[in-house]
């Protein structure tokens, strides 16, 4: 049996799931979000205690690839729809800026070349499903940086637009300049020191 796949769910207050086959569709406080999961897993709902439990019909190699993985998303599914998920961001580099016009997010993170003097260098627009929240606009220096949060209570939609802003703009290791996800570690490096030649 998988470790993480034969963990039951527990269904929080105000979380309603349902199992017609293999779709599976769980509504909360934030929104709905439906999924059909692979045919060779078993998903079904226990009321006392409410829990949802996730099992394989075989033991096959695919079926016990999926176990833990439905599980996982279902899970997934469940703190979505109860809590929801959040990334933030921050733009280090001086005169770096976001900002948001309707669903389109805005950046300015340093190409010179691109839409110069025309507004912003990207214009990105919000995936249905996500919300962004502009908290700094500007970045101030190297050490006071712009920061964005993004919303959703899709993990997966979260994630991947976070990770698709953060790849305009990978931080580079000299000054530290670029998009980085809050707490993220960057390993800085020494600039090349100018010597006197004899």
């Amino acid at each position: 049996m998988s470790r993480i796949g034969k963990k039951p769910i527990t269904i929080p207050s105000g979380v309603e799931v349902n199992v017609a086959g293999c779709d599976i569709t769980v509504k909360g406080s934030k929104g709905t979000l439906a999924w059909t999961a692979p045919s060779d897993t078993e998903v079904r709902v226990e009321n006392d205690p409410k829990q949802v439990l996730v099992d394989r019909r075989d033991n096959s190699k695919q079926a016990r690839a999926n176990h833990g993985l439905v599980r996982s998303l279902v899970e997934n599914m469940v703190v979505g729809v109860s809590k929801g998920y959040e990334k933030k961001l921050e733009i280090f580099g001086t005169g770096y800026n976001c900002d948001l016009k309707g669903r389109t997010l805005h950046l300015n993170i340093g190409y010179m070349g691109r839409n110069y003097g025309k507004g912003s260098q990207f214009e990105i627009e919000i995936p249905e499903g996500v919300d962004v929240e502009i908290e700094v606009k500007a970045a101030r220096g190297d050490n006071d940086p712009a920061r964005l949060a993004i919303r959703g209570i899709d993990k997966q939609k979260v994630g991947q637009f976070a990770a698709e802003i953060r790849a305009l703009r990978k931080t580079e290791p000299y000054k530290g300049k670029g998009i980085r996800y809050v707490g993220e570690y960057v390993k800085r490096k020494q600039g090349k020191a100018l010597t006197g030649g004899g």
